[in-house]
């Protein structure tokens, strides 16, 4: 279902609630209009309105692509037919089609639909000539969940902080990622998949062209997400078609799983289309005179539950990116590692149990089995790290190998190819978690920092949350913040100075119930996973 432009209500009584209340406020001083008024935005494809709430203007459901339905799905985003009337963005365009699986049935994401490229923000700039740094967060989930307008990604106390905050959806699971050699031949490129990336870069190209209607700089783009937002900034940072698009980079908990925990390889282009033609083959569509065709006219329930095959082993991730030639050329892992990834600083850390929320129940002689299949003739050096002999003892160590191999060695290797690219990198190790009984068991848990990023706290239904929840909630938006403005989280508003990495000191800063800086994270991991990688 197509937004339609439709003219807007007049702004007038909102700036008027908004100077009273400003005035209300007792700073012993006058508020004029041009204060709390901000100019109707023109895009390039035409002028919207907004809500202003609490001193920040809202901006929900702009559309930065055209539908992709019809003859549009499972091509490259178009651009959004343009409009003339003021197009009101009051509300959240529908999700992208997902699941309602373990993975998302926590959260509710409220309507779906094909057509979801839009795009929120979050400004408290009063006029466009502000050029506030831009923080453009990119959603987690597995690549097959997930959207811009969920509550714990409100941007409004972030944007309190003095920066824009824009999030948006792109398209998941298999009308994200599909590939099919008849897809890849009518393409302009010859490739296929990838469409969600896609739809990042053609976001990012929307806040290089509009961002200024909002006070925003385009030169000052801070690129932020976690887990499979991460390492979509990571394959981001690898592709050519991302460059000159941000100016920094935040990954929270974004792995290379190629690594250390080689569940997920790369696959090639090849590769991704032959599981594309499965898909096709399950749902009859093979047999099609006009396989395409048919393909675009299978309801989008029926497409997830086709490539919703069994996960392996305890990864989320049905489908993923695939190295097409095009937004892809290499693997990320082997940019990073010849140094050729784009030279934006970067900020990028884990949580201290990320394990804990992927790990099955399975017995001493699967974890065994397990490891001999993911490592090989490494197999007993990386059971001597994390060693269990009995079946109860599996579960600690394979979390400990899930946080350390998986998602620390990933986050140190980004952060040394930075530096030795000569581009500032910043580590950190989140290590806190609100004594809730209900996640207890799960400890220091995989997204648990998100609330705190944006300020968020009150917005997640956890038990036990104190003040020390909020102070670290305000020093990590500082941190953040400081880093958008410059790429080095250290302003004077910060508890502790944040060291840089680099390969000799190793340097992170621990954030938890203390502040405070450490050196060598997960040191033996990471040293297991360099020479596992040859690196």
């Amino acid at each position: 279902m197509s937004r339609r432009a439709t003219t807007s209500i007049t702004i007038t009584i909102l700036c008027m609630l908004a100077a009273m209340v400003l005035l209300g406020a007792g700073c012993g001083g006058t508020t004029t209009a041009a204060e709390t008024t901000m100019e109707v935005p023109q895009l390039q494809s035409g002028p919207i309105s907004g809500l202003l709430e609490d001193g920040i203007w809202v901006y929900l459901g702009i559309p930065y692509a055209a539908p992709p339905v019809d003859e549009l799905r499972w091509r490259e985003p178009q651009p959004v037919e343009p409009w003339e009337d003021v197009l009101a963005c009051e509300e959240f365009g529908p999700a992208c089609p997902q699941s309602d699986d373990d993975w998302t049935g926590m959260m509710d994401i409220g309507d779906m639909d094909e057509d979801c490229l839009y795009l929120n923000v979050w400004t408290p700039a009063k006029s466009p000539d502000e050029r506030l740094p831009v923080m453009v967060w990119i959603h987690g989930g597995a690549f097959r969940s997930g959207a811009g307008s969920l509550p714990i990604y409100d941007g409004r106390n972030l944007a309190g902080k003095g920066v824009i905050v824009v999030t948006f959806n792109y398209r998941l699971g298999p009308l994200g990622l599909m590939a099919h050699p008849l897809l890849s031949v009518e393409s302009p490129n010859g490739v296929s998949g990838n469409y969600g990336l896609l739809d990042q870069v053609a976001a990012l190209e929307w806040v290089q062209d509009n961002i200024g209607a909002f006070g925003g700089d385009p030169g000052k783009v801070t690129v932020f997400g976690e887990s499979a937002g991460g390492m979509s900034i990571l394959d981001l940072m690898a592709s050519p078609l991302a460059e000159g698009l941000f100016d920094r980079a935040i990954v929270e908990s974004g792995p290379m799983l190629d690594l250390g925990l080689p569940i997920n390889p790369f696959p090639t282009l090849e590769e991704a289309e032959k599981t594309g033609e499965e898909i096709a083959k399950k749902l009859g569509c093979d047999e099609e005179e006009d396989e395409l065709a048919a393909l675009r006219e299978v309801a989008p329930e029926d497409l997830i539950a086709a490539s919703s095959g069994d996960n392996q082993f305890f990864s989320p991730i049905n489908l993923s990116p695939n190295v097409d030639g095009y937004l892809l050329e290499e693997n990320p892992s082997e940019v990073f590692a010849a140094g050729r990834q784009h030279a934006v600083p970067l900020l990028t850390g884990i949580n201290a149990n990320e394990g804990t929320i992927f790990l099955p129940d399975i017995t001493l002689n699967q974890y065994q089995l397990l490891g001999n299949y993911l490592y090989g003739e490494h197999a007993v050096e990386v059971e001597s790290l994390f060693p269990a002999v009995t079946d109860i003892e599996v579960k600690s160590s394979m979390e400990s190998l899930v946080t350390q191999m998986g998602f620390g060695a990933s986050a140190r290797f980004t952060a040394e190819c930075m530096d030795e690219a000569g581009v500032p990198a910043y580590l950190y190790l989140f290590n806190r978690s609100p004594q809730d009984p209900r996640t207890q068991g799960l400890g220091v848990f995989h997204g648990l920092e998100i609330m705190y990023v944006f300020g968020n706290l009150d917005k997640v239904a956890l038990e036990g949350v104190s003040e020390t929840d909020y102070a670290l909630s305000e020093a990590m938006m500082e941190y953040w913040t400081a880093f958008a403005r410059s790429g080095d989280p250290n302003a004077s508003g910060v508890p502790v100075q944040w060291p840089a990495y680099t390969a000799d000191a190793a340097a992170y800063l621990e954030l938890g119930e203390v502040i405070a800086p450490g050196s060598n994270l997960f040191q033996d991991a990471y040293e297991l996973v360099k020479k596992l990688n040859g690196l």
